[in-house]
């Protein structure tokens, strides 16, 4: 089996860093299906680092169709630790620019109907969510980024809606008006999975446009999102370059042990079958 530790999950083309050796696909089943695509695997600078296309290469799946729980589950059964995320974004603030990143530190959630957890079944679990992205990784993430040559803002709130239809201009406005810096699809449930499978998680946002707050803007276009992204791609793929290098393998934030207290499913009474299907989640914790 491939071992990562430092996983990117994004679009495609970014596992085309200098540097990357011994790359392969690896394509794996989970009990919660099949990932997005098949994810490549190499080392960088002697670190396993995994690169997983969130809407599968060619941009097939829908935000609201992604097999997030698949995703999490195969990058964790990799050896993930670490999840860098990289999400295109629509910009609630004048001095936040298309072409700028941020690195948010909350996330209000307006999706619906998304499998938000790996529990149920007969097994319940409730981790804390009050700091929805790891600090230690944003820190570096941010750090990476002002090296990379990036203007990138600290830190801010991203609101995810469900999609596929950009916002109208009364949402947008609604949404400005809570004082939220970002609007994606795709941060959740990435971000409460990765919680659940103990791994940090924080995201690059790289706002594209300013949605469609804006009155001397036009709305956004899929056109304009993808020229910046497309600007954007070289510096990405610096800010992973630094960030792997500086991660590094200890982890005493609270991502590493979010299980440990969030589990109030009596043992004896767990589901077999469901026990068995979390026990890469929960086999440090329930024997």
């Amino acid at each position: 089996m491939s071992h990562a530790t430092i996983a990117v999950i994004g679009g495609t083309g970014l596992y085309q860093i200098e540097g990357l050796t011994d790359i392969q696909d690896v394509n794996l089943d989970t009990p919660f299906g099949r990932p997005s695509d098949s994810i490549v695997v190499g080392k960088l600078e002697g670190t396993g680092v995994a690169f997983l296309p969130r809407h599968g290469r060619g941009h097939r799946i829908l935000p609201g169709e992604l097999p997030s729980r698949a995703n999490i589950y195969a990058l964790k059964s990799l050896g993930v630790e670490h999840i860098i995320a990289i999400c295109s974004a629509g910009s609630f603030k004048e001095e936040i620019k298309p072409g700028h990143l941020l690195i948010p530190d909350q996330v209000i959630d307006r999706t619906h109907g998304r499998p938000g957890s790996f529990f149920g079944d007969g097994i319940v679990a409730h981790v804390a969510f009050a700091d929805p992205f790891c600090p230690r990784l944003r820190k570096v993430l941010y750090e990476s980024a002002r090296e990379a040559g990036a203007t990138v803002h600290p830190q801010g709130t991203m609101v995810v809606m469900e999609g596929p239809a950009f916002s109208t201009r009364a949402e947008s406005r609604l949404h400005a008006s809570w004082g939220a810096d970002l609007i994606g699809m795709t941060a959740l449930p990435e971000a409460k999975l990765a919680r659940e499978a103990e791994i940090c998680y924080a995201i690059i946002g790289c706002a594209t446009d300013y949605d469609s707050w804006h009155e001397h803007r036009e709305a956004v276009t899929v056109q304009v999102i993808l020229d910046i992204l497309h600007k954007n791609i070289d510096t990405a793929k610096k800010i992973i370059k630094l960030a792997v290098g500086r991660i590094g393998a200890k982890r005493d934030c609270e991502c590493a042990t979010a299980l440990r207290t969030a589990i109030v499913t009596a043992p004896d009474l767990m589901p077999p079958e469901t026990k068995k299907k979390l026990e890469l989640l929960i086999g440090k914790y329930i024997t």
